[in-house]
């Protein structure tokens, strides 16, 4: 709480501030009760802001329904905010630099003897009286017409329809350009028609909820726009789980872009989603991955994968490799099978075949670590290596001949005995054994590796680096 405020007598000697523009645009054509509720509103926001909604209707002299009306009317032009009504909490906003729609109330006297037959439940009130006017001097709206969408709202909900759902239906016609009385009939005839297929999918979809034009609207879209037919929309509404118009939209709209149109389509399509989600459990299992929501998963990684061509099967072999080899996460196995698609290996058969090549290289490559004097498992760079040795038409036996003359030394050692050796052309047991019979001066025998020596000097190699343009290895 402040530690000072102003006094009550205070107050009571200030001044209100009503905005000039409040004064020339909006007070000639509002009523007297109305200019009341919003400036009586307006000095309690600024010096009484305790006073409860009981006290102000007592202070000026109205029922609470028709304050109520007036900060509706005031609302439609943007000059304040009914926030809520129970407890009622009104937000006095600033007035804009546009102009509110002027009109003269006597124009539409006989729109408005109309109106109250058409609803004759309640009284309009003048902020719904407004709210009409303002719709039909904007869109151009023939009474007559804004009259038949009225009808057609109380046919629809009743005569307890709330206004706000007419003005919807109204601004939704205006919109579309629909603002004549033969415009309207044409559009309504065409909802008619349409009443019988409505009635049938909403039926479906929520036995209790009575459809409207905006449903109608979608029901067009399904079928003109999107090229679905009637029997199509049934099924959709039957195999998804859709509660509404709205939601089933969305559903249909996914249809749309897999190019899923006929009833026969949308039911494999259903039926193979089920299928794919089942796989997305299997896959998760095999990981031992939990997802509390399933449709990510599907959406993201198992539908890409089957995209890809991966089957069932397929997709179980490497989510079972991934867990055994500790990459139990679903990111993990989507960068395996991309590693896998990239090499061509999509199918069960041929991973398997591609794993059985890597096995039999893996023993192979324990040989050549074992003949090198080094006891550990084949790496990615040990397999790398060894795919490279043999492009360069080296045969294994070639290949664990130059590791016996690497011994004690690296695999990256071997690489430089059969650069050497492939320089030369040695590719046979036959001529290393000549190569190593051969005699070094001052010393003994000599390896393969040390006949390739051969001394560059720095001018050699510098020319040759810039003689040579654009090498391609």
């Amino acid at each position: 709480m402040a530690f000072c405020e102003f006094s009550k007598d205070f107050n009571k000697t200030s001044n209100t501030v009503l905005d000039n523009k409040f004064i020339s645009e909006y007070l000639p054509s509002a009523t007297g009760e109305a200019v009341k509720v919003y400036v009586y509103g307006l000095n309690a926001c600024q010096f009484d802001k305790d006073i409860d909604f009981e006290k102000f209707c007592q202070d000026v002299g109205l029922d609470k329904e028709t304050v109520l009306d007036c900060f509706r009317y005031w609302e439609e032009f943007g000059l304040v905010d009914v926030v809520s009504v129970e407890p009622l909490l009104i937000k006095y906003l600033p007035i804009t630099s546009s102009s509110p729609k002027k009109f003269k109330p006597e124009k539409y006297t006989e729109f408005n003897k109309s109106l109250q037959f058409l609803i004759p439940d309640r009284l309009i009130t003048t902020s719904e009286y407004s709210a009409y006017f303002s719709i039909m001097e904007e869109y151009s709206v023939k009474p007559e017409a804004m009259l038949m969408i009225v009808k057609y709202c109380v046919d629809l909900k009743g005569s307890s329809v709330p206004f706000r759902y007419v003005l919807k239906v109204a601004g939704d016609f205006a919109s579309r350009g629909l603002t004549t009385v033969t415009k309207i009939e044409k559009e309504l005839s065409a909802y008619t028609l349409r009443t019988g297929d409505l009635y049938e999918i909403s039926k479906i979809l929520s036995p209790d909820k009575k459809p409207d034009l905006e449903d109608s609207n979608l029901l067009k879209k399904w079928t003109e726009d999107y090229s679905f037919t009637k029997d199509a929309v049934i099924v959709v509404a039957k195999r998804s789980k859709a509660k509404s118009f709205s939601k089933l939209d969305k559903e249909i709209t996914s249809l749309f872009t897999a190019k899923k149109f006929s009833p026969s389509e949308i039911e494999e399509f259903y039926k193979e989603k089920n299928t794919v989600a089942e796989l997305a459990y299997k896959i998760n299992r095999e990981l031992s991955v939990y997802k509390a929501v399933i449709d990510p998963v599907v959406e993201n990684y198992v539908y890409p994968w089957i995209n890809k061509g991966y089957d069932e099967d397929a997709l179980l072999f490497i989510a079972n490799y991934c867990f055994k080899k500790n990459k139990c996460s679903l990111e993990e196995m989507d960068e395996t099978v991309n590693r896998l698609y990239k090499s061509g290996l999509v199918t069960l058969d041929a991973i398997v075949e591609r794993f059985k090549e890597i096995s039999l290289e893996d023993e192979f490559i324990k040989e050549i670590l074992s003949a090198i004097g080094l006891s550990r498992k084949p790496t990615e760079w040990d397999r790398e290596n060894l795919k490279a040795w043999r492009g360069w038409n080296f045969s294994d036996e070639m290949i664990l001949a130059a590791a016996k003359v690497s011994q004690g030394k690296s695999p990256a050692y071997v690489n430089a005995v059969l650069s050497s050796w492939k320089s030369r052309g040695i590719y046979s047991p036959d001529c290393i054994s000549v190569e190593e019979t051969k005699e070094k001066k001052g010393s003994g025998k000599v390896t393969a590796f040390d006949v390739k020596a051969h001394k560059y000097t720095k001018e050699e190699l510098d020319s040759l680096i810039v003689d040579i343009d654009d090498v391609e290895f």
